[in-house]
């Protein structure tokens, strides 16, 4: 055999071990040249006669990622071009053929006579773990690092390569749909639990396990291929069937609003493979896969939440001239919500905080947060006391600036004044190295006016996380006109280190994100003035795609925050302020005190936590000057409006020179404001729609409800070239630039 990515080699006791490890790699990865290789060893598994069985195992710190998405990008490259010349129907049976390549293989692996069994250690995800369902025995390392799961559903694919059914005939159907539709990594002992492995060990035993059930006689053959196989759910068309069919069709369509074909598919693809023997089960998957493999929603998706997110995790935006830089010590001012999150995230990766507030009471409040979000974790099994214990040693709670001499970032997340804040950068200049970089974590401030406060311009920069701090991915990396690209670096490092995806975006009032939601709430204000019931302007963003509607997502923002935000705009630039919207928020504010969540009243009544969910307050009628039928409303056309709304602001700051790069404008809009994921983002809505066709439908609302939907000169030259951002604005065109 020529391999490369495998080691191959047989001992005394007849079994054979393949270690995966790929040459030049990190990780290992399904590529074309693994498939041929691994196919390979199996057919010298199978045609030797003194070889036992076959143990497959990694070189790597981790098993593998699965399947290398470029790879499957290249199959609908080539389907494209077949199509082109030798039209569609042979265009389609080759693209199938490749697609089901992995699937066919895996099958022959499971059914070449000779027992496979799968060494687990460290991460294990989709194709690869397909691989590993394909194997007659799992067994998995028993610590924390291990996980294993099929996470396809979230860049729009689904289980290909046999997933669907050999998952389904593991466990329970209701189970096996919402493991799949979750997309979660599971920890070794559920996964034993769930049947998904059938052992654990330590880590450094997991070969030696596998080894030895092969040695004592384990079989190589699957439960499915055996005669006396029941579905552990019993047949689709039968009492106990029937008891999860109807009831998993109604959850899928709650909870994704028909708007992501690979999860219909993955339904349609158990239902059907179930009915079927193996064989044909498998076949039925394939054609669904190649199906979705092809649609917009899935090359959307994996553009931005798999390579491009990616490129931007490893330092895509990272100034090439700035040597690496090791962040040790964070000093975080501003023990608040916000910097008692940011604390708790930095001192979870391992580095050490020294958190600064007016007093030490307030200090030590902030350290507090990070005990219980600790303890939380301790509660949940997924973290130890230990480990709670390790991180609170490395806050240091302190009233006194002198303590941050030593740090190699300030991030500062005091009150949003300007005042304020420049009162703390000057006491925090004061003491700091001049190695030191001052990042100020603002959301509505620009960083250049801040800025003139700092004896270091260039070394002052925008770090704005999003919240709460432990949950959201995204952090703002916004430039200054006089900000450094040291400063750049450093920052980039920082949240690299604390494993979040960071955008870099240059100054300008609400930066990239906040004008894109400033957008999306705006657009529910005005469509409450008028007359849209508030219940069908919540449904149609929910139904567009967003996480929450818009008039729920401004009460966890603080209405009253929206209503500073207008009022300080407005002093600076009084014509893009919407009066209709100044009205609104003036009544729910200043004659109703209504702020938002967080004093249980805003657009929403909170009533007391165990007490109910929260409901619409009916006085919002009240304020509507005018009340529509709704049965006279074009429901399709107010989810246009809620997603053109981002999308238009999205298009501006690209113009602006806000947004420089389509890569951070879409996953910056999917993960820090859950801008409609099945589209890829802001840009990308657009890229798929066409530039031509949104510029005609944006300008149709133009005509209808404003020049707020305007198109910007951008878009429409964009829109006559026949251009889109990836082409314009994308990496290669920066390179050939």
């Amino acid at each position: 055999m020529n391999l490369v990515n495998f080691r191959f080699e047989t001992g005394d006791d007849g079994v054979a071990l393949a270690t995966w490890d790929m040459p030049g790699r990190s990780m290992n990865v399904i590529t074309a040249e693994v498939g041929q290789e691994l196919s390979q060893i199996v057919d010298a598994v199978a045609a030797d006669p003194k070889i036992k069985g076959c143990v497959i195992a990694s070189g790597k710190d981790g098993f593998s990622g699965g399947a290398d998405l470029t790879m499957l990008e290249a199959f609908g490259k080539e389907y494209a071009k077949l199509r082109k010349s030798k039209g569609e129907e042979e265009a389609a049976r080759h693209f199938f053929e490749q697609v089901r390549g992995l699937s066919l293989l895996y099958r022959r692996l499971e059914t070449c006579g000779k027992p496979f069994a799968a060494a687990i250690h460290g991460s294990c995800m989709g194709g690869a773990f397909e691989l590993a369902l394909a194997c007659h025995f799992r067994v998995a390392a028993d610590d924390d690092k291990t996980r294993v799961g099929v996470p396809e559903i979230k860049v729009g694919l689904f289980p290909g390569a046999g997933g669907t059914q050999r998952i389904a005939r593991l466990m329970q159907t209701g189970d096996a749909l919402q493991m799949m539709f979750k997309g979660d990594q599971i920890r070794s002992a559920a996964a034993k639990g769930m049947g998904l492995v059938h052992a654990t060990a330590k880590r450094e035993e997991v070969v030696a396990v596998a080894r030895k059930w092969i040695a004592d006689g384990g079989k190589g053959v699957q439960p499915w291929d055996q005669k006396e196989f029941r579905l552990p759910s019993n047949k689709v068309f039968s009492p106990a069937g029937m008891q999860i069919w109807p009831p998993a069709n109604a959850i899928y369509r709650r909870e994704t609003n028909d708007n992501y074909p690979a999860a219909k598919a993955l339904l349609q693809a158990v239902f059907e493979g179930l009915q079927l023997p193996m064989d044909a089960a498998l076949r039925v998957e394939t054609r669904y896969f190649a199906h979705i493999l092809r649609s917009k929603e899935a090359a959307a998706m994996i553009r931005t939440l798999f390579l491009s997110m990616g490129e931007l995790n490893k330092g895509a935006r990272r100034p090439a001239s700035q040597p690496a830089t090791e962040i040790k010590r964070v000093g975080v001012v501003g023990a608040g919500f916000m910097g008692a999150g940011v604390a708790y995230v930095t001192a979870l990766a391992g580095i050490e905080v020294v958190l600064v507030d007016r007093s030490i009471e307030d200090a030590e409040k902030g350290k507090a947060h990070a005990h219980k979000l600790m303890t939380d974790q301790v509660m949940k099994g997924r973290a130890k006391a230990a480990d709670r214990d390790a991180l609170l040693a490395r806050i240091k709670a302190s009233a006194d600036y002198a303590d941050l001499a030593h740090c190699d970032l300030i991030v500062e997340a005091v009150f949003e004044e300007p005042k304020v804040k420049a009162e703390v950068i000057a006491k925090v200049e004061a003491v700091i190295g001049e190695a030191c970089v001052f990042g100020s974590n603002t959301s509505t401030l620009p960083i250049s006016g801040l800025a003139k406060a700092s004896k270091r311009p260039k070394d002052f920069i925008g770090v704005h996380f999003f919240s709460p701090v432990e949950r959201m991915m995204l952090v703002e990396i916004i430039m200054g006109k006089e900000t450094g690209e040291r400063a750049l670096a450093v920052a980039l490092d920082y949240v690299r280190a604390i494993k979040k995806t960071p955008i870099v975006v240059n100054d300008a009032r609400g930066f990239y994100a906040n004008r894109c939601v400033g957008a999306y709430i705006r657009e529910g204000h005005l469509m409450l003035m008028e007359g849209v019931p508030a219940a069908m302007i919540e449904n149609a963003g929910k139904l567009a795609g967003m996480p929450v509607g818009p008039l729920s997502l401004n009460d966890e923002v603080a209405v009253d925050l929206a209503w500073k935000i207008l009022k300080a705009t407005k002093a600076v630039d009084p014509a893009s302020v919407d009066p209709v919207q100044e009205e609104l928020l003036a009544a729910m504010v200043e004659r109703h005190g209504r702020l938002g969540r967080k004093n249980a009243k805003g657009f929403y009544d909170y009533p007391p936590k165990g007490e109910g969910q929260k409901r619409l307050w009916p006085g919002l009628k009240d304020l509507q000057p005018a009340h529509q039928d709704p049965d006279s409303i074009d429901f399709a056309e107010l989810k246009q409006r809620l997603l053109v709304a981002q999308a238009l602001e999205a298009a501006r700051t690209m113009e602006e020179g806000v947004i420089t790069d389509p890569r951070e404008a879409d996953v910056g809009s999917i993960i820090g404001f859950g801008f409609a994921p099945f589209t890829g983002g802001t840009l990308s809505y657009i890229d798929f729609m066409g530039e031509k066709a949104f510029v005609e439908l944006a300008e149709r609302l133009a005509a209808k409800h404003g020049p707020r939907f305007a198109p910007p000169a951008l878009l429409k030259e964009m829109a006559a070239k026949g251009e889109t951002f990836y082409g314009r604005f994308g990496a290669p065109a920066r390179k050939a630039a």
